[in-house]
């Protein structure tokens, strides 16, 4: 359990109705409250990134993590529980979107600021001229549910939660004269 109190209206049987696992599992899955993914990245200058410099992206560890919530009636209740297994990241930039099996890799201090992650993005192009001068970064996770109780279980669609970030990518050029 997430620990959440339900604000749902109880569910109520007519005497002698027997309850639907299956029903009731879809009450669970409706009180799931998923999190939109806290996006992180290295560098994490709020003034952005450079064109050419690997971004590390990663999805906070409050944000990624199993999700319960619970339905019951007299004598049944079923746990619909969602587990996030991915992370879907559109640079904004026009190119592929990034897909991570897990949350991403974060950057650690030490790691050369040159190493590509295993689960990051290279902008080529600068975002000046695009509207707000920034790239929209976005992070969709999606969600395995799975459901328990009543002596049943199963599996209901993946859902998905997103959040996105605007990312000023910035070019730098320099001049090289040879002399000293």
């Amino acid at each position: 359990m997430d620990g959440s109190v339900s604000t749902s209206p109880p569910l109520w049987l007519a005497a002698g109705q027997v309850a639907d696992p299956q029903a009731l599992a879809q009450v669970a899955v409706s009180r799931l409250r998923l999190p939109a993914p806290a996006i992180r990245r290295n560098p994490a200058s709020a003034a952005g990134v450079m064109v050419q410099v690997p971004v590390w992206l990663w999805v906070d560890g409050s944000t990624w993590g199993a999700r319960s919530a619970t339905a019951s009636v007299p004598g049944m209740s079923v746990t619909a529980t969602a587990t996030p297994v991915r992370v879907v990241w559109t640079p904004g930039d026009g190119t592929a979107d990034v897909v991570c099996h897990g949350p991403g890799t974060p950057w650690r201090a030490g790691t050369d600021p040159r190493a590509v992650s295993p689960c990051g993005h290279t902008y080529r192009t600068s975002s000046a001229g695009v509207p707000g001068n920034k790239f929209t970064l976005r992070a969709t996770v999606t969600w395995s549910v799975s459901w328990a109780g009543g002596g049943r279980s199963g599996t209901v669609p993946s859902l998905m939660t997103s959040s996105s970030v605007g990312l000023p990518v910035a070019q730098s050029q320099s001049v090289v004269t040879g002399q000293r």
